[in-house]
């Protein structure tokens, strides 16, 4: 049975239901066009559906990171959030917010002025500072692998031992976060950042290797390549593959689906517990 306890927000997490993490990117850019929340009306109608779905947290992002995306500056993205969590917080007070950044200023800004809960850090800690932030707020910090950037990630694909390099990686930054006094953690394996199709399968299959780290795992496959680009099909089209990886992760002990389809990872996670496969 699973005994971790994390502070998000003021609340023991024990995780031993999994939880879902919807997705609001407010970029022009997201590889999923449907998942772009540009106005106001927007993203109120997108986290409404979010919560009333069943999400226990919702993550927002204003720095899309599909491959050869544009760079986009510190102004505009402290501009895209205060504009987008100032909306979040406003109408839905009650709400456990995720913040997709590697910046240790954006984290340090949005856990100040929004008292955000969680910061989703897709670099790894490329930046050491947000370490330090995350600590400072008692934020709950999520640790991603990646080898390289976001920009060269797709050339970083060599492993000789997948599944332990990534073991590794984390065992090394996590000695860097209790250095730092981050006592919040959820890690990420990373599906789709820097690894090919066939490692993403791996992964997925070795996915209960990392329980070692004793750490919640974090699993976000919606609708990304290793299904649409395996299945010669869209990401529109990638909801039925989702529905199923997201299954599979949860039967590998996934503890967060990260998501933009709440319901029926919602759906997936009761499904899973009744069975008796998970839990």
């Amino acid at each position: 049975m699973k005994k971790y306890c994390l502070n998000i927000n003021q609340k023991v997490e024990t995780f031993e239901i999994p939880r879902v993490m919807g997705i609001v990117n407010i970029t022009p850019d997201s590889f999923f066009s449907s998942s772009r929340c540009q106005t106001e009306k927007e993203i109120i109608e997108k986290t409404n559906l979010h919560l009333i779905s069943g999400a226990d947290y919702i993550d927002v992002g204003a720095y899309s990171t599909r491959p050869n995306c544009a760079e986009v500056s510190e102004k505009e993205e402290l501009e895209r959030l205060d504009f987008a969590l100032g909306v979040i917080t406003k109408n839905f007070p009650n709400a456990i917010i995720s913040v997709d950044t590697f910046r240790a200023s954006v984290a340090e800004y949005v856990a100040d002025k929004y008292g955000v809960a969680i910061i989703n850090d897709i670099s790894g800690g490329f930046d050491e500072t947000i370490f330090s932030v995350s600590a400072r707020y008692n934020l709950c910090y999520v640790l991603m692998h990646i080898q390289g950037t976001p920009y060269t990630m797709h050339q970083k694909i060599d492993y000789q031992d997948l599944t332990q390099e990534i073991i590794k990686f984390f065992v090394s930054k996590l000695e860097k976060l209790d250095f730092y006094g981050v006592n919040n953690i959820i890690l990420d394996p990373g599906f789709g950042f820097s690894k090919n199709l066939d490692q993403n399968y791996l992964m997925l299959k070795e996915l209960d290797n990392f329980k070692i780290l004793e750490k919640p795992l974090l699993v976000g496959v919606s609708r990304k390549s290793m299904i649409y680009k395996f299945l010669n099909i869209s990401p529109e089209e990638s909801l039925n593959g989702t529905t199923v990886l997201n299954a599979l992760a949860l039967i590998k002990g996934a503890d967060i689906l990260r998501v933009h389809d709440v319901k029926e990872a919602v759906e997936a996670v009761k499904i899973c517990k009744k069975s008796g496969l998970i839990g």
